[in-house]
């Protein structure tokens, strides 16, 4: 049994949250690190027991265009800030995992650098994918190569060289044997090639005692990456969609659906690491058409399978969107005081807080429990896990719901109320856009229950857009170096689809590698592939036309088995 399956996570990403400015200058480091010591305790009280936080190492701007793998970004502070962090976050009982950024370093890191200038001969030219050294891109560097994305600022690296991959081990027993870090979550995973990632389950084996690897995976089989060779687990984007969209569209036979198959991807002992929101995706609380399905949402997200991750700040109810092609108000600066009245007057933070409680008290039936579905229409939706049985409503109105029983008396863990059963029956109401966890009354003392207030509901239109959070003043900022302005780092998650959609499954399918193939072709051989494997249904096929990302769709056509 390891810590990372009975985990419940918080998600820092730090140079949002602590102010730092935009760009790097490199200059004498900022301790901006330091201002997060108090959240350690902030995550103590709403009941998390591991912390994922990054990027955190030296970069251009976003972070994900990393210059140094082994110095804290100086806009964060110092090794010794990063050190004293994680040795805090260890001495409260919190696990921290690391954002690992191997598939491309930045234009800064020291082999691109070596590469510009001495191209040919350089000892570097082959740490990256396909140099032509005929090409050219816009930075005029004389020279082309591959990048993630189509952002040349993200260069590639050759993960089949073993020069590469023997570097990128020593990062990792670098972080373990200066920082303490107790897992990494890979950026781009699956992008990653598979013999790389070996490599770094074996470094993982090797370094510290149940050491986690999970990675960023979009879309495919979860398995071909979560498995007893690769990674440890991986983002459940999957639930993340249907989560959001099966309240807006009322329709909860998405997320029993997307329970199920994710389910039937990988073993019962692999667990997915689920959310609703993060760094790269609007807030849960932008997302939602009606603000009062803020509460089932995160009743499923605590109580299905699989370990459940809360975004900073999206325990406050924040809002966050993308504009103009930009991720910054997904990714603000807070100032944690003028959140201390929040625990007892924000009904968000005092739902994440109970339902943190919950899962450590009953940790037994949520992570180990069975799952078993009870209840299932478009706006109810009952399910077991272990002895606990938990329900959600997303009509306006109130339900009444009756599902199996298996103890004469139930007490809801979030209203508190007492419930008898009858022949073998629990029959109970809930009221609109809420729901309750359940468990046996079996005569102990249970504990005392606080009162869980409703999120207040506020319907939204599907054109409206809520207002997003507002960036508080950063601490001591720096004047920002007259560099050119990153690009943002590009995500695939919730870009907007094209207009007009292709009719893949029409197209004729050319023998030729998936790498070649456009990308309505290789939506095509995705659905022929689905077809094979059941019935396609509408939603399914409106997953593949909506995603428009080449790389994205070759590795889910390599999914398949």
């Amino acid at each position: 049994m390891a810590w990372y399956d009975e985990a419940v996570f918080y998600h820092i990403y730090p140079l949002g949250l602590t102010g730092a400015p935009k760009l790097n200058d490199y200059g004498e480091p900022v301790h901006r690190l330091n201002t997060l010591l108090p959240w350690i305790g902030h995550l103590k009280k709403l009941g998390f027991t591991a912390l994922y936080i990054g990027p955190l190492f030296q970069s251009v701007g976003h972070g994900y265009e990393t210059t140094d793998y082994r110095i804290l970004d100086s806009r964060l502070g110092t090794n010794e800030d990063l050190k004293a962090f994680v040795a805090a976050c260890h001495e409260a009982g919190l696990r921290v995992i690391f954002d690992g950024v191997f598939n491309h370093t930045g234009r800064d890191f020291f082999a691109f650098k070596d590469l510009q200038a001495n191209r040919e001969v350089s000892a570097y030219r082959d740490w990256y994918c396909n140099v032509n050294f005929w090409g050219n891109n816009e930075y005029n560097d004389g020279f082309s190569y591959d990048n993630w994305g189509g952002y040349n600022l993200l260069v590639k690296l050759n993960q089949r060289n073993p020069a590469v991959r023997d570097y990128i081990c020593d990062v990792i027993r670098f972080w373990v044997r200066e920082f303490d870090v107790d897992g990494i979550r890979l950026d781009a995973a699956d992008v990653l090639d598979f013999e790389f990632m070996k490599a770094l389950r074996r470094t993982a084996d090797e370094v510290k005692p149940d050491f986690w690897l999970m990675g960023e995976v979009i879309h495919g089989d979860y398995s071909r990456w979560a498995n007893e060779h690769t990674l440890h687990s991986v983002t459940n984007y999957a639930l993340h969609k249907a989560l959001y969209s099966g309240h807006n569209d009322h329709n909860y036979f998405e997320i029993a659906h997307t329970v199920q198959r994710t389910n039937g991807l990988v073993p019962r002992h692999i667990k997915l690491y689920n959310f609703v929101d993060n760094h790269d995706v609007e807030r849960i609380h932008t997302k939602l058409m009606n603000k009062a399905h803020f509460l089932p949402v995160h009743i499923l997200l605590y109580t299905l399978p699989g370990i459940p991750s809360v975004y900073y700040g999206s325990e406050f109810g924040i809002d966050g969107r993308k504009e103009r092609g930009s991720d910054d108000s997904l990714r603000p600066y807070i100032d944690l005081s003028e959140h201390l009245g929040d625990y007892e007057g924000n009904p968000c933070t005092a739902l994440i807080a109970r339902l943190g409680a919950i899962h450590a008290q009953y940790k037994q039936d949520l992570v180990w429990g069975d799952y078993r579905e009870l209840c299932l229409t478009t706006q109810q939706f009952a399910f077991l896990r272990g002895r606990l049985i938990a329900a959600v409503n997303n009509s306006d109105g109130e339900a009444w719901i009756n599902v199996e029983a298996q103890a004469p008396a139930y007490i809801g863990l979030l209203s508190g109320r007492r419930i008898e059963s009858g022949g073998g029956r629990l029959n109970f109401n809930l009221p609109g856009s809420s729901g309750d966890i359940f468990v046996p009354d079996d005569g102990q003392t249970q504990p005392e229950i606080p009162e869980c207030k409703p999120v207040e509901a506020k319907p939204v239109k599907k054109d409206e857009a809520p207002k997003a959070q507002s960036e508080a003043k950063p601490a001591e900022t720096k004047a920002e170096a007259p560099k050119p302005q990153p690009a943002a780092k590009p995500t695939e998650k919730e870009a907007e689809p094209p207009k007009v959609e292709p009719k893949p499954e029409k197209l004729e399918i050319p023998d030729i590698p998936y790498d070649l193939m456009t990308v309505e072709q290789l939506q095509a051989v995705i659905l022929a592939k689905m077809a094979k494997n059941g019935s396609v249904t509408e939603r399914m096929r409106q997953d593949v036309v909506e995603n428009i990302w080449h790389n994205s769709l070759v590795n889910w056509a390599n999914s398949f088995r």
